[in-house]
């Protein structure tokens, strides 16, 4: 089978090469043609990505930068094409007789220049992807911001995003759109290089803050109630949140308690600010609240958040989330709440984040958010089964199932009530993990899924904070998270971190960074603190 890519020749550009990259990994066949749509781009466009380049990225290339037409290979040019995939405005010719003729679609236009209409809005479009045969719409979604920095991130994110849904309709064919509460409002619309002006005035006042303030800093809030608390009342009122006490330093996230061998803990992210890395930590709870310090229990030389936990033959097993390690790895509580021992590799070579399982219907399901290297972390969900969490692992038929920034990525453990499967989500709309949506599973087999929103919560006078983004239960005790505001103190700058050298950054998506290896030995070395 021949695919066709179809490119507008005066805008050559990075992530062009990604395209031909993800298509040919599944069909090998593929040619480029250079048409020319008769558009033009913003006047200064390239020279204000340059500008991002240097100010923004500090000389680092995106996506969304120009290539040599050369570099970018033409394949069985003249070939009749089984496919096209058409990323211009120009139209369908009638010549052209496909089995398959995409194109993607942004807020309902084709073209680049649709796209960064929606970008210069400061926001994301809702990508669609339409068969010009039939004028059916296939497959969309929301892509999510957190990576989007200024233009060039947007036209990276909407691209790679794009390139996400047309291999998945080329997989497993055409899906239904499920619906989302995030309808996407029109903005006034920025000039270039305003947009630019505004995108660096933001950037200047996030370092001056940083420079202020530890950033982001995650708090863990819990409470006692006797109800569904969070589920049953559809927001965060009730019994009044408690903050988990943290060291100015350190951010605690992702709590996820538990109830084994007659102790509750609660175990969460724990990331020192002047490290840069995550661990996983755990702190005991008792009837009137949090019982002692906490204590680490996992680290490994690469960051680890959201310790979703679960019990199967008789013992607790954790999933941290390890997507800096581009794995799924599975660890057994051999004494607990302190000792784990890596015990399986569930996942590999994939970027999967916050896995989190449910059991229904004989089947183990892993839920995550997934990412095929550009782009978002919070908008794409995939899903896979097995019939024991030590079997082999195999994809849902209708993967990625979902691109929602909305309801894509994990929030929490799943429940059920009335009868009813629920889940959280991240809901990513306005910034990474900025508030919870409460989601219905409609439907769940290797073959199919269906979920539905049903509502969102964001922070409130009862949480106050700028973000919510877990959601969690014990017993009696319910658990979420959210940030605060922590200003860097001097005596806690002038103090030794308790651990090592940074191998991960603790930004949105919490994005790995390689460092030299002398640093990552220091992660491994004498330096690294004693599980005890």
């Amino acid at each position: 089978m021949i695919v066709e890519l179809r490119f507008d020749a005066k805008r050559p550009r990075d992530w062009m090469l990604r395209a031909i990259r993800q298509i040919t990994a599944v069909h090998d066949d593929v040619s480029v043609r250079w048409v020319d749509d008769g558009t033009r781009p913003p006047t200064g466009l390239e020279t204000l990505l340059d500008l991002e380049r240097l100010l923004l990225r500090g000389g680092r290339r995106c996506d969304a930068d120009v290539v040599d037409r050369a570099a970018i290979r033409s394949g069985h040019e003249g070939a009749a094409p089984d496919v096209v995939i058409d990323f211009t405005e120009a139209p369908r010719r009638p010549a052209d007789r496909p089995r398959l003729y995409l194109r993607p679609l942004y807020n309902g236009h084709p073209g680049e220049n649709a796209a960064l209409d929606a970008i210069l809005r400061s926001d994301l479009p809702m990508i669609e992807i339409r068969d010009e045969i039939s004028g059916a719409i296939l497959d969309g979604g929301k892509p999510s911001a957190e990576a989007a920095d200024g233009l060039g991130g947007g036209i990276t994110t909407v691209m790679s995003r794009s390139i996400t849904l047309l291999g998945a309709v080329m997989t497993r064919g055409p899906r239904p759109m499920l619906a989302s509460l995030d309808a996407g409002a029109t903005k006034m619309r920025c000039w270039p290089a305003a947009y630019l002006m505004c995108t660096l005035t933001q950037a200047i006042a996030l370092r001056i803050y940083r420079l202020c303030c530890y950033s982001p800093h995650w708090r863990i809030g819990w409470r006692h109630v006797d109800d569904d608390g969070v589920w049953a009342r559809g927001d965060l009122s009730g019994p009044a949140w408690r903050v988990v006490p943290s060291p100015a330093t350190n951010f605690y996230a992702d709590p996820f308690p538990v109830t084994w061998q007659d102790r509750t803990f609660v175990f969460f992210e724990d990331l020192d600010h002047r490290v840069g890395k995550g661990i996983i930590s755990a702190i005991e709870f008792g009837a009137n609240g949090p019982i002692g310090p906490a204590i680490p229990v996992i680290e490994e030389p690469w960051h680890l958040s959201y310790p979703f936990l679960m019990s199967f033959d008789g013992a607790l097993w954790m999933i941290p989330e390890s997507t800096a390690n581009h794995d799924v790895g599975l660890y057994k509580c051999v004494e607990f709440p302190h000792r784990w021992e890596r015990q399986a590799t569930l996942l590999s070579g994939l970027e999967l984040a916050d896995a989190t399982i449910v059991q229904r219907d004989g089947y183990y399901y892993l839920f995550g958010a997934t990412r095929d290297g550009a782009g978002g972390y919070s908008d794409t969900l995939s899903i896979y089964y097995a019939d024991h969490p030590l079997s082999p692992w195999r994809a849902h038929r209708s993967n990625p199932v979902l691109l929602d920034r909305v309801a894509a990525r994990p929030a929490g453990n799943f429940i059920e009530r009335n009868g009813r499967l629920l889940r959280p989500a991240q809901d990513c709309s306005n910034g990474y993990g900025c508030a919870l949506t409460l989601i219905e599973i409609d439907e769940l087999t290797p073959e199919t899924f269906k979920q539905s929103v049903r509502q969102v919560i964001g922070t409130s006078a009862e949480w106050p904070g700028r973000k919510l983004h877990t959601l969690n239960r014990a017993g009696r005790l319910e658990v979420i998270d959210g940030t605060a505001i922590q200003p860097r103190i001097k005596r806690w700058l002038q103090s030794k971190p308790s651990r090592a050298t940074p191998l991960a950054s603790a930004d949105a998506g919490y994005r790995a960074r390689s460092l030299p290896s002398r640093k990552l030995s220091a992660v491994a070395g004498s330096d690294r603190p004693k599980l005890r």
